[in-house]
């Protein structure tokens, strides 16, 4: 008799912690997916800023590029205008 409610309660403990923690693995998985879409949201704008980075070194690049141009061509001018 004593086993028979001893494993009742064993197993009503069981089924009421099995609850308890199937609440608790949703919660975490929920925390957990949160977690990763805010990862993936600073990534995202961390991806932005260095693509944008990238695309003002690259109109840096340009910019001085014509800006040698306009010197190098000042520069023939002036000697030109030396030599004359």
């Amino acid at each position: 008799m004593k086993k028979i409610i001893l494993s009742v309660a064993v197993a009503a403990l069981l089924l009421s912690c099995k609850e308890e923690t199937k609440a608790k693995v949703k919660e975490a998985s929920k925390a957990v997916g949160a977690d990763l879409k805010q990862a993936a949201d600073s990534a995202k704008v961390k991806a932005k800023k260095v693509l944008d980075s990238s695309k003002v070194g690259e109109k840096a690049k340009a910019l001085i590029a014509k800006g040698a141009e306009k010197v190098e061509k000042g520069a023939k001018q002036v000697q030109e205008a030396t030599k004359k």
